[in-house]
């Protein structure tokens, strides 16, 4: 297997260059995310957000008139699946570029190809630190990190909630981890301890062994990293074998999934990267329920959102390029690239490959009652 990926990156390093220009007629890109299983809410509503947007450019003529074509593949959000996507992508595609990956575990399982390949790697579904720090040549990210998140919760709870006995409960992978150094970071400046650590696989509900162990410790507060599916069965069963603990979750969950799942008074918070489409007041939001709304879309949600704004970065730097359109202009023009209009501030340098930094609180509704 080894010598496999050997040979593999052997042929993307000598075949596919950074100074290669594409087809004057379109530009390729590669999607790869969950389409099907557990975690599918968040890769359709990056898919239809994308889509759309590149639609509607195209029907104005594209990108200095090459139309963009995405080409969406299923992983079901399992790096196995993504691997094999992106060899297609690189080998069989040839794409300018990938946009739009959903997850931690499946950027992790890639890493060594994009460092190889230098196929630019843009704005990913994840907040993790192996993909900000240190700075890679060929991988921009847009959303806030894990650690943006995660200082948003804990201050939240310790410094408003007086919280001090902390759970941590995580997906057993990669996710999991990036998530638990981000927090174990933030508890430092606490000096807090968690209570107790447990984790569960990913893609299950394997949840009724965490919470036997979470009911032997004293708990005021549950930090969850996953998926809303196991959230909400945790958070359900946990009420009515007596947890009334608060229960905080990075922005992986939907808010209005979760919410919408909550069978008691429960007190949840979930930290979120993009605001609301209702409730948004960028001058883009306005542009993406229209042409959510012109594609036939009723329900508007956040990871819509990010897939539509990330499709539109990607078009105002690509232009920037002209229609000598490389992989290493692409790659230039993101290290300087800045964007600021109605509250909407994104700016790239060469010493940091993060656009955004915004983190927003969504409270359940028994948490918006007592605060």
């Amino acid at each position: 297997m080894f010598k496999n990926f050997l040979f593999f990156s052997f042929i993307v390093s000598v075949t596919f260059f950074p100074g290669q220009t594409w087809s004057a007629s379109h530009i390729k890109l590669g999607m790869s995310n969950a389409l099907t299983g557990p975690a599918s809410y968040i890769g359709k509503g990056v898919s239809r957000g994308a889509t759309v947007y590149f639609e509607q450019l195209n029907n104005a003529g594209g990108i200095n008139g090459q139309r963009v074509e995405l080409i969406s593949l299923d992983d079901a959000y399992e790096p196995k699946n993504t691997i094999k996507n992106i060899k297609n992508f690189i080998i069989q595609e040839e794409v300018l570029a990938l946009l739009n990956f959903m997850g931690t575990p499946s950027s992790h399982a890639i890493l060594p190809i994009l460092k190889q390949s230098n196929v630019p790697f843009l704005m990913p579904l994840t907040g993790a630190d192996f993909l900000r720090t240190p700075v890679i040549n060929n991988i921009f990210n847009l959303r806030a990190s894990y650690l943006q998140e995660a200082q948003a919760q804990i201050e939240f709870l310790i410094e408003a909630k007086k919280v001090n006995k902390i759970a941590l409960v995580i997906q057993a992978d990669e996710f999991g981890l990036a998530a638990q150094r981000s927090y174990e970071q933030i508890f430092k400046k606490y000096n807090i301890v968690p209570v107790i650590t447990e984790r569960y696989k990913r893609n299950t509900n394997d949840i009724e062994r965490v919470l036997d162990n979470l009911t032997t410790m004293p708990l005021d507060t549950v930090i969850f990293v996953g998926t809303y599916q196991p959230l909400s069965y945790l958070i359900n069963l946990g009420y009515e074998q007596g947890i009334r603990a608060y229960f905080s979750t990075l922005s992986f969950v939907s808010s209005s999934y979760l919410f919408a799942r909550l069978e008691h008074p429960s007190k949840v918070i979930v930290s979120e990267v993009i605001p609301s489409p209702y409730q948004c007041q960028w001058r883009i939001c306005k542009k993406f329920i229209r042409d959510m709304k012109q594609a036939g879309y009723v329900d508007f949600n956040k990871f819509q959102l990010e897939g539509y704004l990330n499709a539109h970065v990607f078009n105002l730097v690509a232009k920037r390029c002209g229609i000598k359109l490389t992989r290493a202009c692409l790659l230039e023009e993101f290290n300087s690239f800045k964007y600021k209009q109605d509250g909407l501030n994104i700016s790239f340098t060469p010493n940091n490959h993060q656009g955004l930094n915004q983190v927003y609180l969504s409270f359940s509704d028994s948490l918006k009652i007592e605060n």
